[in-house]
C-alpha cells in the first residue's frame, strides 16, 4: 500500500460531482420549505408581489446553502 486513503484516491472530477450531489440534496429541504411557505402565503391570501419579495431571500439563502456545500468550503473545520 502507498498510504492512501480511498478519498485521496477518487479522481477531482468525481469527487467534484459527489460534491455537487450532496450539496443538492442538503439544499431540497430548505428550498422546499421556503417555497412551501411562499405558496402557504400566497393560498391566504397574502398579494403576489409580497411573495416575489420573500422568495429572493430564499432563493438567496438556498444558493449560498448550495455553494458552501459544493466547494467543501466547510472541510478541515474543527
Amino acid at each position: 500500500m502507498d498510504g492512501t486513503t480511498a478519498e485521496e484516491s477518487t479522481p477531482p472530477q468525481l469527487e467534484n460531482d459527489r460534491n455537487r450531489k450532496q450539496a443538492v440534496l442538503y439544499t431540497l429541504p430548505f428550498l422546499a420549505i421556503g417555497l412551501g411557505c411562499v405558496v402557504l402565503l400566497l393560498l391566504w391570501g397574502l398579494e403576489p408581489l409580497w411573495g416575489f419579495v420573500i422568495i429572493l431571500p430564499i432563493l438567496f439563502c438556498s444558493m449560498l446553502t448550495y455553494i458552501v456545500f459544493s466547494t467543501d468550503f466547510l472541510e478541515g473545520r474543527t
